[in-house]
């Protein structure tokens, strides 16, 4: 492994790293904190209820996540076994409560199980050792057709809410559809179509949008929400390396593809359990459950969509399936309208306003979620986290062609830090965009205060609400007083986007080991900065902010080592200089003579030596997914290229 020795020294600490390490520490303590107040020895969440209908498990999950994502990036030694003791807790909770078997959910819709599944996948890459088992008889779910899931003949997820009992029929298990009063005031009702205009609203019960012709029509065959299975299917091949789940992948992401490009770009959102689209809704490509009409439309289909398409790209390398992706959000921003948020038809105000602030009364390029038989509705800011991820995989121009595009038509400056917090904990794409293009230089310190902040609501959140025999009406309440902040760090360290919450996969330039106790993660007192991710320019800066003590790091290409670092150009002194500390009798230090020398790599990793108080900026040229990904250590990889 090629290797650079640190030489520059840290004269005055930058701002951003010790912020860096303070938030890593603020984040120990209040992990430790809401284990202690909101969870039993066993690692299960305190709670006394039960779950009245299919949702929920999700919930139960939530709140850890990103704790084995904070591990990664070098969160204490203790987090994983942490984070092992939660997930064992909660599953067996979620078992006892009637909402999983064989550790996996019965069967629901994979707009929850992608949220609940994002801390298997952590840990997963955290632990492969410990996790693959489990990855592999996850996705085999889904693979086998025995399992009751999958229809290969037709490509299709044979329902729905699927799970480790097979396709689960129906959308409820009671008569109808549990739509409260103000769901259907904020959402509207699916299969709206089926009540004539000016029809009086029908008990419940009898309400066909809400009972039997819902449950027909929507409880079976496939909804695109499905796509973000492909996450499972993708992990077990980090873990695994096995071919015939980038087989699956090709077979059924592809399957979409090829749906989208019969709808003229377009993503539908249903296929009938006879492989049509449409089958089940009188020829309509849009109605199916959690589709383009109900309840979050581009919501939740940009994120299954972009959870697919590079869970298939990433373990093929074929690219080609990003089109289907790329092409349905064009069609959404061609439809787009410009005039303030506060005159539009958002069904999801409260979000917006947090993330646009005082902009709201500011016009701005508005797209249309949803569609029904009325046309195209409910318009909001596109959700930037979607076409980011296509550009941070593939660096096309085409792909940054689209968010300079929607930057250029946005009211509202891209470069501001607000401190809000959304169910994704993402949502600050548009300035870290725009620090990456070179226009908005403090960032790292803005983000840093502002996830600072986020972090020290929560806990203050958290201790205030500690106690409480929650109902099942208020189960949120845990994920939104999880005081892991995680989308600074993974920015500012990575150069990677938040993950696509709805189950996608972790995507970043650069991920840190510390080669000395091999575990992923930088060392302690070590920051990381990521202030550029072309491919000929990933630009990376490493701090040793202890005085005494030396640190190794193993740099690696890519979340997975799937990035060949060809050179890597190394910032240190020049050897001719005089010393920087000058003779002991003089008063001051001489100001460091830097030199920059080029070192060929070669490989996915490069190992860093830093000496006690000293930093290093290195340019990585890089070859995009040059190599098979996995989820191998450095010093368990072999030199095998994709």
């Amino acid at each position: 492994m090629a290797k650079v020795t640190a030489s520059v020294p840290v004269l005055d600490p930058p701002a951003w790293a010790l912020a860096q390490r303070a938030l890593l520490d603020l984040l120990d303590e209040g992990r430790r904190l809401f284990s202690s107040r909101y969870t039993e020895p066993d690692g299960s969440l305190r709670y006394t209820g039960r779950l009245s209908s299919r949702d929920g498990a999700d919930d139960f999950f939530e709140p850890f996540f990103n704790w084995p994502q904070l591990y990664l990036l070098g969160g204490a030694d203790d987090l994983l076994e942490v984070c092992a003791r939660h997930w064992h807790g909660v599953t067996a909770q979620m078992t006892a409560l009637g909402m999983f078997a064989d550790e996996f959910e019965i069967g629901y819709d994979w707009f929850h199980q992608g949220e609940s599944l994002l801390f298997t996948y952590f840990l997963t890459a955290a632990d492969p050792a410990a996790w693959t088992e489990r990855a592999r008889r996850f996705a085999d779910l889904y693979l086998d057709p025995a399992k009751g899931n999958y229809d290969p003949g037709r490509r299709i997820i044979k329902a729905p809410h699927n799970g480790s009992r097979g396709a689960r029929e129906g959308v409820a298990d009671s008569p109808a559809y549990p739509w409260t009063e103000a769901e259907a005031a904020q959402y509207g009702y699916p299969l709206d179509w089926l009540l004539p205009p000016g029809t009086p609203v029908p008990p419940l019960a009898e309400d066909p949008r809400l009972g039997a012709e819902m449950q027909r029509r929507l409880g079976r065959g496939d909804a695109v929400g499905n796509l973000s299975v492909a996450g499972l299917v993708a992990n077990a091949y980090l873990a695994t390396g096995e071919e015939r789940y980038a087989a699956w992948l090709r077979d059924y992401v592809g399957a979409w593809r090829r749906r989208a490009e019969d709808n003229g770009g377009i993503v539908p959102d249903n296929v009938g359990p006879d492989g049509v689209v449409g089958s089940l809704l009188d020829g309509r490509w849009y109605g199916g459950h959690y589709g383009w009409s109900w309840p979050h439309g581009l919501y939740s289909i940009g994120q299954a969509a972009a959870a697919g398409a590079l869970s298939a790209a990433l373990a093929t390398g074929d690219d080609g399936y990003l089109g289907f992706v790329r092409s349905t959000l064009d069609a959404v921003i061609e439809r787009g309208v410009k005039l303030p948020f506060d005159e539009c038809d958002s069904a999801n105000q409260g979000r917006w306003r947090a993330h646009l602030g005082p902009d709201v009364a500011v016009p701005t390029l508005l797209v249309p979620y949803r569609h029904s038989d009325k046309g195209w509705f409910d318009h909001n800011p596109i959700q930037t986290s979607v076409p980011l991820a296509l550009w941070h995989h593939t660096g096309a121009p085409e792909d940054r062609a689209r968010l300079d595009t929607l930057r250029a038509a946005a009211g509202y400056d891209w470069a501001t830090v607000r401190p809000f917090r959304d169910k994704e904990e993402a949502g600050h794409e548009e300035p870290w965009y725009a620090y990456l293009r070179g226009d908005n230089p403090d960032y790292p310190e803005r983000i840093l205060a502002a996830a600072h902040a986020q972090a020290r609501r929560r806990v203050a959140l958290l201790l205030a609400n500690a106690g409480r025999d929650l109902p099942e009406e208020d189960i949120h309440l845990w994920q939104n007083v999880n005081p892991v902040v995680t989308e600074a760090l993974v920015q500012l360290m990575w150069g990677g986007p938040q993950v696509i919450y709805n189950g996608g996969l972790q995507q970043a330039r650069v991920r840190y080991f510390d080669a000395r106790r091999r575990r992923p993660g930088v060392p302690d007192q070590v920051a990381a900065l990521v202030s550029a991710i072309e491919p000929e320019a990933t630009v990376v800066t490493l701090v040793n902010l202890s005085a005494t003590e030396d640190r190794t790091i193993v740099v690696q290409g890519g979340a997975f080592g799937e990035h060949e670092i060809v050179t890597a150009t190394a910032t240190g002194l020049d050897p001719a200089a005089p010393a920087w500390t000058g003779r002991h009798t003089e008063y001051v230090h001489h100001e460091p003579a830097v030199a920059a020398a080029e070192h060929p790599v070669g490989g996915p990793h490069l190992t860093v030596e830093l000496p006690a108080g000293t930093t290093v900026t290195l340019t990585l040229r890089l070859r995009l997914r040059a190599r098979r990904p996995s989820y191998r250590a450095p010093w368990e990889v072999s030199e095998s290229s994709i």
